[in-house]
């Protein structure tokens, strides 16, 4: 008798991906019920666990994306439709998000259409609010792109005939939290901290697994000079765990710091990336930013980080490398999470 063919593209798939969704979801109900909690007591622990449901809903998107959980294309799809709901990206299509992941994979780029350091220069002001703002930790440049993406039929041409969809989703989240902020303001407010914090440790991951310099071809194809270039994408990706020594530490962020591992071959699930680093590195913490590094450079360069200007002689490759591994000199990347599809 054959045995039924599994959904799951995995075999031990049900463990690892339906114990993360279930920990989302069990996360996410828990987490926004204790925000309406009288105690802050429960309320603050509750504002935590709802920050990080949301980021690994974020990183099951990215698992979906590359269709490492299902054997169909079409329910990836829909799972990473349903996250996009719980971590704030629903406004844009899943699609849009996919398409420019892909991009960045296939072409060895970081392709947008948003060029934010041209709007900033016509709008210094803004530039000054959202400096200030990030000094004191508020992810300014971040609201910024999620407002892009919450209003991007309209404010992207490409994206007209998503109007529709697009309002739709503005109504219903955008009712939800007035009428939330309305009857209970405790919880509006923790809700918006939770998503903060999820803001940051997206970015915080991203800041440094590339020196790429982004270019804005997402709505058009310019042959990217890098692409197909597999020993240029291993010199200029960088890997960024948690920690080399406790590696369930990583599980915190679905060892998305493995990078290196995750563009050797994108079609490794999240939690066999370990055991491919070792084997690419032999466990070489040379290999590796280290974590404290991260934490310094992300802390010092908050506020240069929202404009980045990369001179001819910036640090590349093994050079960049080393440098950040001794949090020097290094500014890393800000604001292009995979959940913003521009």
């Amino acid at each position: 008798m054959t045995q039924p063919v599994s959904i799951l593209k995995q075999a031990d798939g049900m463990r690892y991906y339906g114990g993360a969704l279930l920990y989302v979801v069990s996360a996410y109900a828990l987490g926004l019920a204790g925000l309406f909690h009288a105690s802050l007591a429960v309320s603050l622990p509750a504002m935590f666990l709802l920050a990080h449901a949301m980021t690994i809903a974020a990183y099951l998107i990215h698992e979906c994306g590359h269709n490492l959980i299902f054997r169909k294309i079409e329910h990836n799809s829909r799972l990473g439709r349903f996250l996009s709901w719980i971590c704030g990206a629903a406004y844009g299509t899943y699609e849009d998000m996919r398409y420019k992941h892909f991009r960045h994979h296939v072409d060895n780029d970081d392709v947008v259409w948003f060029e934010y350091e041209e709007f900033f220069e016509r709008h210094p002001l803004i530039l000054r609010t959202t400096r200030i703002l990030e000094w004191f930790y508020i992810p300014a440049h971040d609201l910024i792109m999620h407002f892009v993406m919450a209003f991007s039929s309209f404010i992207i041409p490409e994206r007209r005939k998503q109007r529709v969809r697009n309002v739709i989703v503005l109504v219903i989240r955008g009712g939800v939290f007035a009428v939330v902020l309305f009857t209970f303001p405790k919880a509006a407010i923790l809700y918006m901290i939770a998503y903060m914090i999820m803001m940051h440790v997206l970015r915080f991951m991203d800041a440094l697994q590339h020196d790429y310099s982004y270019n804005a071809t997402l709505f058009e194809y310019v042959p990217s000079p890098h692409k197909g270039d597999f020993e240029w994408e291993q010199k200029h990706t960088f890997s960024v765990p948690l920690s080399s020594r406790f590696e369930r530490l990583n599980w915190l962020t679905l060892n998305f710091g493995y990078h290196n591992a995750h563009h050797w071959d994108m079609n490794v699930p999240w939690y066999r990336l370990p055991a491919l680093h070792l084997e690419l590195t032999g466990g070489d913490p040379e290999r590796v930013i280290p974590f404290s590094s991260q934490i310094r450079l992300y802390h010092r360069n908050r506020v240069i980080r929202v404009c980045n200007p990369q001179p001819d002689d910036y640090p590349k490759g093994e050079t960049y490398l080393q440098a950040a591994r001794m949090a020097k000199g290094m500014i890393g990347g800000n604001a292009a999470s995979f959940l913003t599809s521009f």
